[in-house]
């Protein structure tokens, strides 16, 4: 099984190592992972995209043809790739920072409150982690486990409490997406 995940952002809201740490956790469960990148010049604020192809085969090509989930923290990202979502596929946006619309048709859509969770928390830089955090509870494409070791593996240590709670936090509200407890969920 492959699953090919696109994950869009502006610029610093840590979307690339986002998907540096899905590929990671997917290698520690045993899968095979590529993850690529690509950002405008800005170093904040510009367009960012970080593409994941997670398999239990080879993967012969290592960029995202059809993405089975995307992953949206900017109205930019969403506007130029939901149309490229595969027939079936997940679409998880920020409900404060992207207006869907009306989604892709036969899409799974979730709409969360990723940035608002993360400011609840105390730090809006923990946004990506509470994005990981629903994006395995609602796709289950890794394990928890290796998600939340991926995660203290890659931040400082002294903010590696702060990340396991963001990333509990939006696994939490993932699993009540899940449940139809969230609003804006189709």
């Amino acid at each position: 099984m492959k699953t090919e995940m696109r994950f869009v952002a502006f610029g610093g809201q840590g979307i690339v190592l986002a998907g540096v740490m899905m590929g990671e956790a997917a290698i520690a469960d045993g899968k095979n992972a590529v993850q690529s990148q690509s950002y405008g010049p800005e170093s904040r604020g510009g367009a960012a995209k970080s593409e994941v192809i997670i398999s239990n085969e080879k993967i012969d090509y290592p960029m995202v043809v059809q993405a089975d989930c995307l992953v949206a923290l900017s109205q930019p990202g969403y506007d130029k790739y939901a149309d490229e979502i595969k027939p079936g596929g997940t679409i998880i946006v920020d409900q404060d920072l992207v207006d869907a619309g009306q989604p892709p048709e036969g899409c799974a859509f979730y709409s969360l409150p990723f940035a608002r969770t993360a400011d609840r928390l105390g730090n809006s830089i923990v946004t990506n982690v509470v994005v990981l955090g629903s994006v395995c509870s609602i796709t289950r494409v890794v394990t928890r486990e290796n998600l939340a070791a991926a995660v203290k593996s890659n931040v400082p240590s002294k903010f590696a409490e702060l990340n396991l709670q963001a990333f509990s936090e939006g696994y939490r509200i993932g699993q009540e997406a899940l449940s139809g407890k969230t609003a804006g969920n189709k």
